[in-house]
């Protein structure tokens, strides 16, 4: 048989692979679990799952060798190797599906996110292999390769209950917040008045004065104070929350696991509504769109202190300062409205 026979024949197993992966794929990203009504072990869920992952690893492996050099292999032999990966990436989607949402929407999306990348690192590697010289080890299989093995060693950092899945989404939105606040305050030490050198060379005034619209007036930045307090506030929000979820938090009971749940879900809003109003505090500033950006964040502050206050997170001790933070949005988003409209 020559190569180029050996390559349209090989070429249909594979083909079948592809279709395959991108299915099983697509039904991770979008499908449900499976709900059972007896005692859910999450220990061995987790030493299942990285069974399961291991193997889809070295099936991506076994492929990738097949066709890293001469000769291509037959149709008969790229049956054999689809069918054992199609079996591996069946088990890792079926061992998925066994998390249950009892143990938390926010840990079980951390996990079908990861189970999904590692199905989408398959589907580039089989694609990957379709498209090149199937007697060469090309660049782009062995990122792909690597893609899939990165992909894999991802699980072992997993969070492995739904109080570690809420402490790293938080985690995520403190950095995005903190960035947000640190940009603004550089943009403001970098930022002068267009105007200063009126006196030294009028012609240089006058030009600068073209670009006004590049810099903040007096009053801009006597709202941008208020509107700093505000981002600080989601920041101290952040961070106080994470502290009292680590200290409070716990998973032995389904509303418990909720409430984690609704902490996750509402705290996703904090990072995009701290950027909305740092990008409006650019100049030119906008006004109306200051005050809207500022009392939806606020409003999101407002939501999400009082979850706190109602869940088993909140201990005595919590109560202080998360009255006080509520104290901090008030106070900063009333100075921003009278700031706004004295100014108009």
């Amino acid at each position: 048989m020559n190569g180029d026979n050996a390559r349209g024949n090989v070429t249909i197993p594979l083909r079948n692979l592809l279709n395959t992966v991108q299915c099983i794929r697509d039904r991770v990203k979008d499908g449900e679990s499976i709900e059972s009504n007896g005692a859910f072990n999450l220990s061995n869920f987790w030493n299942t799952l990285n069974q399961a992952v291991k193997a889809v690893s070295q099936e991506a492996t076994k492929l990738s060798l097949a066709f890293s050099q001469p000769p291509v292999p037959s149709q008969e032999d790229g049956e054999k190797l689809s069918e054992s990966i199609q079996k591996s990436v069946l088990t890792l989607s079926t061992v998925y599906y066994w998390l249950p949402k009892s143990q938390g929407v926010t840990l079980r999306r951390q996990v079908r996110d990861a189970t999904a990348e590692v199905l989408e690192g398959l589907v580039q590697l089989v694609e990957v292999i379709l498209s090149s010289p199937l007697q060469s080890l090309s660049q782009e299989q062995l990122t792909s390769t690597g893609g899939v093995w990165a992909a894999c060693d991802h699980f072992v950092n997993l969070p492995p209950d739904n109080q570690a899945a809420l402490l790293a989404v938080l985690s995520s939105h403190v950095g995005v917040v903190k960035d947000a606040i640190e940009e603004m305050e550089q943009a403001q030490a970098e930022s002068q008045d267009p105007y200063n050198d009126i006196l030294d060379d009028e012609d240089e005034g006058e030009e600068s004065r073209g670009n006004q619209d590049t810099y903040w007036s007096e009053q801009d930045r006597y709202v941008i104070g208020p509107c700093q307090g505000l981002m600080k506030t989601a920041a101290a929000c952040l961070k106080k929350l994470s502290s009292a979820v680590r200290t409070n938090a716990d998973v032995s009971t389904g509303q418990n696991v909720a409430q984690l749940d609704d902490l996750a879900d509402t705290s996703r809003d904090i990072s995009p509504g701290v950027d909305d109003l740092a990008l409006s505090l650019y100049p030119p500033m906008d006004y109306t769109s200051v005050e809207e950006n500022a009392s939806k964040l606020a409003s999101v502050l407002k939501k999400i202190l009082g979850i706190i206050r109602a869940s088993h997170v909140c201990g005595e001790g919590d109560l202080t300062w998360v009255q006080f933070l509520d104290g901090a949005v008030d106070h900063n988003l009333q100075k921003t409205r009278q700031l706004l409209h004295d100014s108009s």
